[in-house]
């Protein structure tokens, strides 16, 4: 069976921190698939920048040229928040998942998630190490830690319009997205 990993989020909007973790993982981990996962919405957030859409959208143009990457629109056709215990069930009918992918800003709440014990019981964590989040890992059962070289986050991108941390095959629409929420 084709082994994978899965990285979701909110990716609103997805930047150059998310594509060097992709790459990444597809260079690190004993994987076959890197499954993108992009949120309808996040079940602990109100809302998002960026409609599903548009960030399935976005995270197509990044990530499906990429070799061993497959971006899917599971929980954004569900239409609702999807917990993250349901979309490692429905892609175990298709693949062996085998890690999930995090950042260390997740931590903090990561007993409260949905099934967290029986995540914990099955996948490696992938831990995402970002400069001013403690790394607090006891919790987890098996883990890997992979720093990122790019310190930026999409909550930057929102708050100090950080669009040099865009990929410029996206930049006009997350900025035109951003100009437009503004205006509201």
């Amino acid at each position: 069976m084709v082994k994978a990993a899965i990285f979701g989020g909110s990716f609103d909007p997805p930047h150059k921190g998310h594509q060097s973790i992709v790459q990444n993982a597809l260079e690190r981990l004993d994987i076959d698939r890197l499954i993108v996962l992009p949120a309808f919405l996040n079940p602990f957030k109100k809302s998002s920048l960026a409609s599903p859409e548009k960030r399935a959208l976005w995270c197509h143009i990044l990530f499906d040229d990429l070799e061993g990457a497959e971006v899917s629109e599971y929980e954004i056709r569900a239409e609702k928040p999807v917990y993250t215990s349901q979309s490692i069930r429905h892609f175990q009918k298709f693949y062996d998942v085998r890690y999930l992918i995090i950042g260390a800003d997740n931590l903090a709440s990561i007993t409260k998630w949905h099934d967290f014990e029986w995540i914990n019981s099955i996948i490696t964590w992938v831990v995402i190490a970002r400069k001013n989040h403690p790394i607090e890992t006891k919790m987890l059962q098996k883990k890997v830690i992979l720093s990122l070289d790019i310190p930026v986050s999409s909550t930057d991108i929102r708050d100090d319009l950080r669009l040099d941390m865009i990929d410029a095959r996206i930049r006009d629409d997350v900025e035109k997205t951003l100009q437009q929420k503004g205006q509201e």
